[in-house]
This record gives structure tokens, sequence and C-alpha cells, in this order.
């Protein structure tokens, strides 16, 4: 099968998937990451080493032409910053990293985080011209747990989709065929600043949870005079040592990372 792929590192097992079930991929489409909380390194250095084309530049109706006109049979997208457009020359499916129709939008596992859901999920659905409504074909769920953090999430989401990849591959043109509508849905909102803001007035519990929902990204504590970035944070109860730490309500918070703005 002859595969155009587009996405980042975040979901870069199902770039290595397609690569070890023999399809040929002829063309990747990745675009600018700041390579510090995301990359597109990893993509790249396949593509590279496959001696597969690819470009940064954003996906125009011309590319999905010349794509028709190469006989690819497949767009697979898997983590991309942009709207895609249309084509009816092949199939073009979507990874999804949530549940859908309820969680559909651009980053919707730091608000499942927030939000204390109990199962997160992978959904693998055609593209349609509003994000995230195509009628699905595959799709799993998996167990969360109070402690989890979004590092978590994508560890357990990435153990599956392997095996999810594998199937879409195998059984396409059946797939296709069944997909199922999704009906009614949610749009989470794109998560903001003040999302990922720790202030000491607020309670360790409700600071780890912020932290754990944006593990590994850049997480911000404020106080009235400074204000730090923080990544892979997390608020611990209890007194820290003199410098050890951040203070909040009940606690304090150490990171991997902190760094005064």
């Amino acid at each position: 099968m002859k595969i155009a792929y587009v996405g980042i590192d975040l979901l870069k097992c199902v770039l290595d998937t397609v690569l070890d079930s023999g399809c040929e991929v002829i063309k990747l489409f990745t675009c600018h990451t700041d390579n510090v909380t995301e990359f597109n390194t990893g993509v790249i250095d396949s593509a590279r080493r496959a001696g597969i084309p690819y470009t940064l530049d954003r996906i125009k109706r011309r590319d999905l032409d010349e794509l028709a006109c190469q006989g690819c049979e497949l767009l697979l997208c898997a983590g991309y910053y942009y709207r895609l457009p249309l084509s009816d020359a092949f199939a073009m499916v979507n990874v999804h990293p949530a549940p859908l129709p309820e969680y559909r939008g651009a980053w919707p596992m730091p608000v499942m985080l927030l939000r204390g859901e109990r199962m997160g999920g992978v959904t693998i659905h055609k593209i349609a011209s509003s994000f995230d409504t195509g009628d699905i074909l595959l799709e799993q769920r998996f167990a969360l747990y109070p402690d989890d953090t979004l590092e978590d999430y994508m560890t357990r989401l990435n153990c599956i989709l392997p095996d999810m990849t594998r199937r879409l591959l195998n059984d396409l043109p059946e797939l296709l065929v069944t997909a199922q509508p999704q009906g009614m849905g949610e749009y989470v909102p794109m998560p903001v600043e003040s999302d990922w803001t720790v202030t000491p007035d607020m309670s360790v519990e409700r600071a780890d949870a912020i932290l754990r929902a944006f593990y590994g990204y850049e997480c911000i504590y404020r106080d009235d005079e400074h204000a730090y970035e923080l990544i892979g944070g997390r608020a611990l109860p209890g007194n820290a040592e003199p410098g050890g730490g951040l203070p909040v309500r009940g606690g304090f918070v150490r990171a991997r990372t902190i760094k005064e703005l």
C-alpha cells in the first residue's frame, strides 16, 4: 500500500508500525515544533533513513493532487497542527489521542486529566471537513488512575497504537465500509495559560492536578513577585527543605526544570 504520512513525534509509533509493515511511504509531511516539549526530529530521522522525501511546509491542495498522481492509497495523519484539505482520490484517516465524540479538539488529554476522567482512549477516524467528526474506523479505551500524568496517558496510548495501526493497514477496505458515524459530540476548548498556572494559594491537590495534566509541557508558577516556567513538575504534601521547592497550600512544588521568567 502506498501511504502519505502526516505527523510529529507525539505518535511516532504509528509511523514506525507503517514502516515495519512493508507499506511504501511516499512522503512525510511534518511541521515545525519547539523540539523542547514537542518534537519532529524522530519522524524526520526515520524518513531520512528510509529515503522518504519530507517537508515541513503546510499541506496544500496541490500536494494531495501530486499524491494522487503517485498512486497514494491512504493519507494517515497522527499529530499535525493544521487543518488538512480533502481529497476523494484516496482514503484520509486521522489518529485522535482521545475518545470520540466526547473529546474532540486539538489537545483534549490535559482536559480529561483535569476533569478526573477514569477512561482514556484513542480513535482512528476518517478525516472530514470539521475537526474530529469523521466516521470511526477503530477505537480503544484504557483505564486512567487518580495519580496519572499526561506522560502516563501517552505511554498507555502508545502501547496500544501499534496493534491498532496494523489492523488499520490490514483491514482498511473493510474498515472504510463499516466505519460508524460519530453522532453528537463535544469540542473541548484548547487549554490556555491560566489552565497550566500554579499559584501559592492553591491547595497541594489542585496544584498537583494541574502539573500532572500538563506533565512534560511548560507550566507556570506565579506569585506576587516572580514567575517560573516548570517542566516535569509535581506538587507534594509537607514542607520543603530550604530552597527545595516552591510553596503551595499544604505542600510544595518540585520540577525537573525550573526557569525564572
